[in-house]
């Protein structure tokens, strides 16, 4: 059942889908992580590819950057394509001074001044949680497999954190006692639709950035330097129906 943004057939896209922002950390993903793939969508470079992890079937699709791409891929991937859980996982800028460069975070809650929720739904929302039971699922999984992560909430931006003319005036915006790790530009889109259709959705992130580190990680480390937050996404998808 095709859509405007997906050549994939009905079947071609697994009930459990990671999510990167990046096409080519999708590609990355698939051909070091997977087997048995297929690529099963290439419209507009959005790459999805279907194979296996450890003899599970997975997806891992691209969903572009900001909220109105992932917005449009997760509502269709949850509502023409059966997809049950979508983990996102991508990069964050971080606003906690004891994360450092490639340290992961788990959001518990986002935050966003978008009006992605009342121009789709006539809801004046601005906070979405991230599902309960699978970021259960992946802070076991983390700790089965020894990997650190960070939980607390995030904030999901219109633009990027770092281009903001004062982002400290943007944070005086934030609720009260939200307290963010973070920031990124995907997650309450894809949390908000994941509620709409009753399904579910988390959001990884591993900080490349942040207000107290001077160095930026580069492109290259961007793609291939977060196995650790990769690997962890694929070992939950495991638990997974």
């Amino acid at each position: 059942m095709p859509t405007p943004h997906n050549e994939a057939k009905l079947g071609d896209i697994a009930k459990t889908v990671i999510m990167p922002g990046d096409p080519l950390r999708a590609k990355y993903i698939a051909e070091n992580f997977l087997e048995d793939v297929k690529l099963v969508n290439s419209i507009r470079c959005a790459y999805a590819y279907t194979g296996k992890y450890k003899g599970k079937e997975i997806t891992v699709m691209t969903s572009g950057m900001g909220m109105p791409s992932i917005g449009i891929y997760s509502y269709e991937l949850y509502k023409f394509y059966e997809v049950e859980n979508i983990i996102r996982i991508g990069s964050c800028g971080s606003y906690s001074p004891e994360l450092k460069l490639f340290d992961i975070i788990l959001s518990n809650q986002v935050f966003s001044e978008s009006n992605f929720a009342l121009t789709l739904n006539n809801d004046n929302c601005h906070i979405a949680d991230g599902n309960k039971e699978l970021n259960s699922i992946i802070e076991k999984t983390a700790n089965k497999n020894n990997i650190k992560i960070f939980k607390g909430n995030t904030v999901c931006t219109d633009c990027f954190d770092v281009y903001m003319t004062d982002v400290n005036q943007f944070l005086e915006r934030v609720p009260k006692d939200f307290n963010p790790l973070g920031a990124e530009m995907e997650a309450f889109a894809l949390f908000y639709t994941a509620k709409m259709f009753n399904k579910r959705a988390s959001c990884l992130m591993s900080v490349v950035d942040s207000k107290y580190i001077k160095e930026i990680a580069t492109p290259e480390e961007r793609e291939t330097g977060l196995n650790k937050m990769i690997k962890l996404a694929l070992e939950s998808s495991l638990e997974l129906n």
